[in-house]
Parts: structure tokens; C-alpha cells; sequence
């Protein structure tokens, strides 16, 4: 296991500022998940640690060491890119032992781990056969595997998941996080997938336009959003937003938007003031049926099998509210209803989109 530091890095192509002074710390056998929307710089990020892409600024550091200048092969890294990179004219066992074998490696340490990695990942009845008998699932396994005997300090993935079916991508969340508890190694992955990410991490860096824009654990993230940013982007589904001025009523602080509609926040006033134009965020799990509040009309009802969710069309907002329906709620399409949320469970951002703290709540901090 090794420790990787990023001090200050940047990167451009041509013209084109890709990645702004990163600042990041991995732990010793740490689980570090690397999330965002494509052309945010992730897989960017995760070349430069293994030294495939150079950088234009600031350092990288592995196991406390600059490595700048040295080679991949010498980094003590070993990386599991989105296609398996399987070599077709070669058995399994092949494959995973390629790398031992331009290592000098003697044949019995090279089958010793070949083996050992195999039994690891559930392949072992399968070393004879070549890339083409086997199923995605199986030969991504034996991407993991030649990473595997390599016995690196730190593991890279760059979307794995990516070519695989929803049901084996879900199985392979589960063999992923089960081989990071067996095997302790340091890990940077990266995905598109918030689920993935809010599965696997133990601590997620969530990037935007070439900057880190939060990093925290999966709690952290989902219910203390930094920025307007990662609280849509975490949460499947989205969080709504609705957007309106901080007003003061008899009751005390609400979110007034259109058509009058006022919804209750709670609000710490030294991080805003009425008059202030806010957004107002409420996760579809913390909207519910009220007695006052706001008017909707149920535009959809989804059934997921194990959870129901209704798309309701509002004057506060272009894009229909989701709301979360509970086993005792049974609506149907073109009900009238009117929805509220608790005031503790709304998040608040300002007009630059940054978290708003509230009465006995603070966002979480933005990243470096």
C-alpha cells in the first residue's frame, strides 16, 4: 500500500485548461472514487498518476516520493483501463502472466501468482480458455487479475464498469468492493456512475471543468452538498430545484417563488438575508403530501417494482418536481395534490450556486 499526493497539479491541451491546481491526498488503502460529467478531467487525472499524460504544474507524489519523472512501469502502480485490453491469440493464464514474464520473473513465481490471482477472482477453471469464450464479467476479471499479480502499491481503474449490462454491473460493484476488503491495496477509480461512486467509496472527489468541486464520504456529499453542482449530481434521482427569493414571514423563513408560492426553510441569517435570491433544493424522498404548501398536478407515476416516484408539474418550476412516494400513497396521473418539505431537510444555495449554511446545519466545504 502506498499513500498519492497531487500538489497543486494542472494540465492543458494546447490551449485548453483541462485540470486546475488539483490538490488531493490519498491514504494507505484508501478507496478513492474520482466522479463527474464527461470532459471534467477525471480519466485526465487518473493518466497523470500513472504517468501516461504528463503534468504541466504541481507535483505527484507516490508513497511519499515525487514522481514526476519516472516511468509508469516504475511507479508501483497497476492500471485497469474501460476496454480489458485482452490479448485474443493468448489463453487466460497467458494474459496474466505477460507482464511477469518481461519482469524476468521465474516460472514458478509467475504461476504462483497467476494462480493465486485466479482463485482470488473465481477464474481458476478458466486459465485455458482464450478472451473470446469468455463473457464481459469473466474477461474483466482477467483484466483485474494481470493488474492483481503485479502485487502493485496502488490500484487505477478507469471506468471498468463501463461495457458491462446493469444487472453484472451491479454484481460487479459487490466482487469490487469485496477484493478491496480482501486485499487492503490503495485505489483510485474512476466513473460517470454516482452510484457506482456512492457504493464503492470511501471517499469521493467530485469534478467539474478541471477542478475538484467537494470531496468527502458518500454521507457527506448526499446530505451536506457543498455547491449547487454536486447536489445535483448526486442523488439518483436528481434533487429538484426551485428557484426564488428568501423572504421573512410571521412563521419565520421561507422561499418565496412563483406565483406566490412560499415553502419554509430554516436559515442561519448570517449566510443570507431576505431579499436574496436563492435556490431552493429538496431531495423526491423529502417531498410529501400536505395540507398547505404547493399546488401540482401528477404529470407521471413511475413503479420501479421496489419504489414508486411521481413527476409533478408546477408553476415554480420548467422541470417536473420528483417526489418519492411512500407504500401508504397511491396517486394517479392528473391528480390534483399539494406537496411541502420539512424546513430541516431543504438545502439552500446562492445565486453563485454555493451551499447556504442553515439553523443547526453547515454545508460541506469546498475543496482546495
Amino acid at each position: 500500500m502506498a499513500t498519492v499526493e497531487l500538489h497543486n497539479v494542472g494540465k492543458r491541451f494546447g490551449t485548453v485548461q483541462v485540470l486546475r491546481s488539483i490538490d488531493l491526498a490519498v491514504e494507505e488503502g484508501e478507496f478513492l472514487v474520482l466522479v463527474g460529467p464527461s470532459g471534467c478531467g477525471k480519466s485526465t487525472l487518473l493518466r497523470i498518476i500513472a504517468g501516461l499524460d504528463e503534468v504541466d504544474e504541481g507535483d505527484v507524489m507516490i508513497a511519499g516520493t515525487r514522481v514526476n519523472d519516472v516511468a509508469p512501469a516504475k511507479r508501483g502502480i497497476a492500471m485497469v483501463f474501460q476496454s480489458y485490453a485482452l490479448y485474443p491469440h493468448m489463453n487466460l493464464y497467458d494474459n496474466m502472466a505477460f507482464g511477469l514474464r518481461r519482469q524476468d520473473k521465474t516460472a514458478a513465481e509467475i504461476d504462483t501468482a497467476v494462480r493465486d490471482a485466479a482463485r482470488l477472482l473465481d477464474i481458476e477453471h478458466l486459465l485455458d480458455r482464450r478472451p473470446k469464450a469468455l463473457s464481459g464479467g469473466q474477461r474483466q476479471r482477467v483484466a483485474i487479475g494481470r493488474a492483481i499479480v503485479r502485487n502493485p502499491s496502488v490500484f487505477l481503474f478507469d471506468e471498468p464498469l463501463s461495457n458491462l449490462d446493469a444487472a453484472l454491473r451491479v454484481r460487479m460493484r459487490y466482487e469490487f468492493a469485496k477484493l478491496h476488503e480482501r486485499l487492503g491495496t490503495t485505489t483510485v477509480y474512476v466513473t460517470h456512475d454516482q452510484v457506482e461512486a456512492m457504493t464503492l467509496a470511501d471517499r469521493i472527489a467530485i469534478l467539474d471543468r478541471g477542478a475538484i468541486q467537494q470531496l468527502g464520504t458518500p454521507e457527506d456529499l448526499y446530505e451536506r452538498p457543498a455547491t449547487r453542482f454536486v447536489a445535483g449530481f448526486i442523488g439518483s434521482p436528481r434533487m429538484n430545484f426551485i428557484e426564488g427569493t428568501l423572504a421573512k414571514t410571521s412563521e419565520g423563513f421561507a422561499v418565496q417563488a412563483s406565483g406566490g408560492t412560499a415553502l419554509p426553510v430554516s436559515i442561519d441569517l448570517t449566510a443570507a438575508k431576505p431579499g436574496d435570491p436563492v435556490t431552493l433544493g429538496i431531495r423526491p424522498e423529502h417531498l410529501q403530501l400536505s395540507n398547505e404548501g404547493l399546488v401540482a398536478e401528477v404529470a407521471l407515476v413511475e413503479w420501479l417494482g421496489n419504489v414508486r416516484f411521481a413527476y409533478l408539474s408546477t408553476i415554480v418550476s420548467d422541470e417536473p418536481l420528483i417526489m418519492q412516494m411512500t407504500a401508504e400513497v397511491d396517486l394517479s396521473q392528473g391528480q390534483q395534490i399539494t406537496v411541502s418539505a420539512p424546513a430541516a431537510d431543504c438545502h439552500l444555495f446562492d445565486s453563485d450556486g454555493s451551499a447556504i449554511a442553515r439553523s443547526g446545519y453547515d454545508p460541506g466545504t469546498l475543496a482546495a
